[in-house]
């Protein structure tokens, strides 16, 4: 049987593509590695009775118009905002506690400069008013070779979307892709907590640091999601982002996408100078008009495709591409919430990001220190307790932390010594803050660079695909010539985060590709009958 389409794997980029394919009339076909399909939007039990988000583990830049045209809440998705934003320990009595609300926000501020304070509605409505360009073209297709006319068009329209910033937010916009987040954010704020609330966002799955030139634009691409209407908010899934993938896998099947798990491809079979067919580690091949790859353009090109059949220049540049976001992630089961000392109370903080990083200069020496040693021995922690708003996550009483660290060197030579090593650099840095955490933790899950290559397919560890840097994004993601999601063999296409707009739980790579398939499918109709 030969389908319409094969989608080489089923993480919610790839469910995201099948699904409009298949709504199109197209038959289409995922194979998955493992057992469950969601990618590293998954669920899963970690420790007895305990569960949560293995990898990805908070909701904001999934796309509106991809919850509503997968009817994914009539499937049981529900996100949950936070009760507050944002919560920064800073020492044994000082805290920086941040919610929606510009009044609540200004006068936290205020605790530490006057002056931050009255640059907060100024700098919220610049960041808001260059995000709303990034979150009108996240769903559109960058130029790219084999976009056709159509494309051209586009790109032209997306052009003229920058041009309707004013001259003022277009020198804006040129800081953010531009500046390090320490030179941007000392345009604006002069106080350390608040540098560093929203320095942390420039950090993110970025293995820099905030003096990093283009550092501030990382800080950008997280404050373009929203959750039920509610503009650069931050939520959780009610069962985990695993629960957004199994909506989405049910919305795939009832449009008739078939779903194949523990499938994984060896490589991807050419017929003359088009991509063709799959062959599986089983030895079966699975024959398809297109092949689209939902894995990150390492894995494809480095591995999946015969380099022989590659351009030299794009093995080239390929070989350049970089991947690395320093990240290592941990779920942890407690027998209770920590208690901080400077708010050792239960409270609505425990329910917030949890930043452990008190400034810039502490993300600066993080980095060096794992630039040197592998890993910092003082890393960025950001924690989150998302059974504090969902009970079915732990049993009564207790709590599962979701604990996401940055500073972890993806090029190091990850073991279990050095593994066990950097978790005690974490429970160190966490214990500054909540003396005691140590005591409370019944199990963990570790996911080194190592650990989340292996599980996730992700090379080096990265949670974005690819870094996100002005080299690596819109029409040069992953490639200049190819940012349109099409690769450079006929009937290949790409739909993961290391396409544009990049990573994050979004959506829109695999919205963008199905559209992209669509064109190319109109077109041959249209000369082909």
């Amino acid at each position: 049987m030969q389908y319409d389409a094969l989608i080489i794997g089923g993480g919610h980029n790839g469910l995201v593509c099948a699904f409009y394919l298949a709504k199109a009339g197209m038959k289409v076909r995922i194979v998955e590695r493992r057992d469950v399909v969601g990618g590293a939007a998954v669920t899963e039990e970690f420790h007895p009775g305990f569960r949560n988000s293995v990898a990805s583990y908070t909701v904001s830049l999934l796309q509106p118009k991809v919850i509503e045209d997968m009817r994914l809440a009539d499937y049981g998705y529900r996100a949950i905002e936070r009760p507050l934003s944002n919560f920064l320990p800073i020492d044994d009595r000082q805290y920086l506690k941040v919610s929606g609300s510009l009044k609540k926000a200004q006068a936290e501020f205020g605790k530490f400069s006057e002056k931050d304070a009255a640059a907060l509605p100024a700098y919220d409505a610049m960041l808001d008013g260059v995000a709303d360009i990034l979150r009108d073209l996240a769903l559109r297709s960058p130029p790219g070779e084999g976009s056709g006319l159509g494309g051209v068009i586009d790109a032209l329209r997306q052009g003229r979307m920058l041009q309707r910033l004013s001259v003022e937010r277009q020198r804006d916009l040129l800081n953010l892709f531009t500046r390090s987040a320490r030179e941007f954010l000392e345009s604006w704020f002069e106080s350390d907590p608040v540098k560093a609330l929203f320095g942390f966002d420039a950090v993110v799955g970025n293995y820099a640091s905030p003096d990093t030139p283009g550092s501030a634009y990382v800080l950008l691409h997280h404050v373009f999601g929203e959750v039920n209407g509610k503009k650069g908010a931050w939520g959780h899934s009610v069962g985990g982002m695993g629960a957004i993938t199994q909506a989405m896998a049910a919305a795939c099947r009832d449009a008739g996408v078939e779903i194949s798990l523990e499938r994984p491809v060896e490589c991807v079979l050419l017929d003359g100078d088009r991509a063709a067919a799959v062959r599986l580690t089983s030895g079966e091949e699975i024959a398809a008009q297109r092949i689209i790859a939902n894995v990150g353009p390492k894995l494809l090109f480095g591995k999946l495709i015969d380099n022989s059949a590659l351009p030299d220049d794009f093995k080239r540049r390929m070989q350049d591409y970089k991947t690395g976001s320093g990240t290592f992630r941990m779920n942890v089961a407690l027998s209770s919430l920590p208690r901080f000392t400077c708010l050792p109370e239960e409270g609505e903080h425990h329910g917030s990001g949890i930043i452990m990083a008190p400034s810039l200069d502490y993300m600066d020496a993080a980095f060096v220190d794992a630039r040197q040693h592998g890993w910092s021995h003082r890393p960025i922690v950001e924690m989150l307790i998302p059974s504090t708003i969902d009970d079915s996550l732990a049993p009564k009483g207790a709590h599962v932390a979701s604990l996401f660290c940055q500073q972890f060197d993806p090029e190091y030579a990850w073991d279990d010594a050095s593994e066990k090593s950097a978790v005690e650099s974490i429970f160190d840095v966490i214990e500054t803050y909540a003396p005691g955490f140590r005591g409370t933790v019944l199990g963990k899950q570790i996911l080194s660079p190592r650990g989340l290559e292996e599980k996730f397919g992700l090379a080096g560890g990265d949670i974005f695909h690819g870094r996100m840097s002005l080299d690596q994004l819109w029409a040069a993601r992953p490639i200049l010539g190819h940012g349109g999601y099409r690769g450079p063999i006929k009937g290949l296409y790409m739909c993961g985060s290391g396409t544009h707009p990049g990573g994050g739980v979004t959506g829109a790579p695999g919205h963008n590709c199905a559209q992209a398939v669509l064109a190319d499918r109109n077109i041959a109709s249209r000369l082909f009958g």
